[in-house]
């Protein structure tokens, strides 16, 4: 008898599931626009249709477009029909642009006249309407399908595309929603000011508005007073953000009152400094939940929404269900997550969940089903055999068991042979009262071998003397971690916040 056919699990199509739970509700406000969730699924479905008579099954579809409904449109347009995402950040320069679309041999490009104008693309090029007369059939999709490629900016070279699928989209909600107090539930308004190709704005803050009928708003261009007026006027209760979000915030003096009625903060992206975390705390008694994640996960990781949520410093602990561990460069265990995964004997592993003193840093190794399948077009880079995957990030475990995110493999400086980490420095750097912010990169040293060197951003008057600055570290750090220092006015910063260290070497 030959085995009977394996049915495949089908992918999980949010916005018809929140159309059916609340289609009267309001789904999206940009503008004067309000979309409930019936009118948004009706206007994927003719998107989906659209790209289905224009495109094979597993066609690429590179969308260039802000935080606008058209962008939501053609999201969930085209997983809907079966074809993969390749979400572009619009002010990628025309080389950029090319290089992913071409990369990823894209069959339909999404976007609006003044880009296409300005990017000089001449093929396979639609507006973001997608709602003509040519209509298709549309495909079942299975969660194991591909669902986006999401292009990650790496320490080097050209970006790559991490591949992820329905499944594990849908699994990186599955671990959200196990965090009690819930962060986004069917009542919320969320601010959507995070980038939508980026994996934090488009997963976790798109995505979670999606996933539980909550209510969006769509914010294109950031303005931090544009940003609390609409916070105030729409009665924004979740707020999905990035460092310089909340920073921008903390330096205008009627913050306080247009975010009291913020339930939840979120920040993630990259590293929230406690002076900020300290400022929004007494301004409006609430923490910030810290997040940890990459695009490679889906993207969330870690949170102190699932840990001690006015800690700051600390990125909080693995959701449930991701399993993580800290390893050294040899591959020794230094610390696993005793909760991730109850059905291993950790004494067998000769692990333990934390020790009192805390632990030595080592990379942070993740296992889950919200995972990349590996990086386009042939999966390498991706989970090993066994599922476990090394982020390329160095941590280290606090006594209580909180996670401490400490820098990068590749931005580790070695001076003299001894590991010296620039965020170390950074935290020693911003803690000045008269720092704004610093970033710390290596520098070549005939004598040492490197260096650390500090870019360091003045904020107060009279500004820090570089002779200031220094007498403050060597008082707070080792005489092999001291760096030199310059002042500058600004860092280079990508559009999800996280500074351009590539851009200071």
């Amino acid at each position: 008898m030959p085995d009977s056919a394996v049915v495949e699990e089908p992918a999980r199509d949010p916005v018809a599931q929140a159309a059916a739970r609340r289609p009267h509700a309001p789904a999206l406000i940009a503008g004067d626009t309000v979309l409930t969730w019936a009118q948004l699924d009706a206007k994927v479905n003719r998107a989906a249709r659209f790209l289905a008579a224009r495109t094979a099954p597993g066609d690429r579809v590179a969308s260039v477009l802000g935080n606008t409904v058209d962008f939501v449109t053609a999201w969930f347009g085209t997983l809907r029909a079966g074809r993969v995402a390749v979400p572009i950040n619009p002010g990628y320069t025309a080389d950029e642009v090319r290089h992913a679309i071409t990369d990823a041999g894209c069959a339909l490009i999404v976007i609006g006249q003044a880009d296409r104008s300005r990017l000089g693309l001449t093929e396979s090029c639609v507006g973001p309407g997608l709602d003509g007369a040519a209509q298709a059939s549309l495909p079942a999709v299975a969660a194991r399908d591909l669902a986006v490629l999401l292009y990650t900016s790496g320490t080097s070279g050209r970006p790559r595309a991490a591949m992820l699928t329905h499944a594990a989209l849908a699994a990186n909600h599955d671990q959200l929603d196990r965090i009690e107090p819930p962060v986004v539930g069917p009542d919320d308004v969320v601010l959507l000011a995070v980038p939508f190709f980026h994996a934090y704005g488009l997963n976790t803050g798109l995505g979670s508005v999606v996933r539980h009928a909550a209510t969006g708003v769509l914010v294109d261009r950031f303005d931090p007073a544009d940003a609390l007026r609409l916070i105030e006027d729409r009665g924004v209760t979740v707020v999905v953000g990035v460092p310089g979000m909340y920073q921008a915030w903390s330096r205008l003096p009627d913050a306080a009152e247009a975010l009291r009625g913020v339930r939840t903060a979120v920040c993630g992206a990259a590293p929230l400094d406690r002076a900020t975390a300290a400022r929004y705390r007494a301004a409006t008694g609430k923490p910030v939940l810290i997040g940890y994640g990459l695009t490679e996960c889906a993207p969330v990781l870690t949170t102190t929404a699932v840990s001690d949520r006015d800690k700051t410093g600390s990125i909080g602990r693995p959701l449930p269900g991701v399993e993580l561990r800290l390893r050294t460069r040899n591959g020794v265990d230094l610390w696993r997550d005793g909760s991730a995964s109850p059905e291993e004997d950790l004494a067998e592993l000769d692990l333990a969940p934390a020790v009192s003193a805390g632990t030595d840093p080592g990379e942070i190794v993740v296992r889950g089903p919200n995972l990349f399948a590996g990086y386009w077009p042939d999966g390498r880079g991706g989970p090993g055999p066994d599922g476990w995957w090394p982020t390329g990030d160095i941590a280290y475990a606090d006594g209580d068991g909180d996670l401490i995110l400490v820098d990068r493999i590749g931005e580790l400086i070695l001076v003299n042979g001894f590991n010296v980490y620039p965020a170390e420095i950074e935290r020693v750097l911003d803690a000045h009262p008269r720092v704004a912010e610093s970033a710390v990169v290596a520098r070549p040293d005939p004598e040492t071998g490197q260096r650390p060197h500090a870019y360091v951003v003045a904020a107060g008057d009279p500004a820090p003397t570089v002779t200031e600055l220094q007498v403050h570290c060597a008082a707070r750090l080792a005489r092999f971690k001291l760096p030199t220092i310059e002042l500058v006015t600004s860092l280079p910063r990508s559009p999800s916040g996280k500074i351009r260290k590539r851009e200071l070497e």
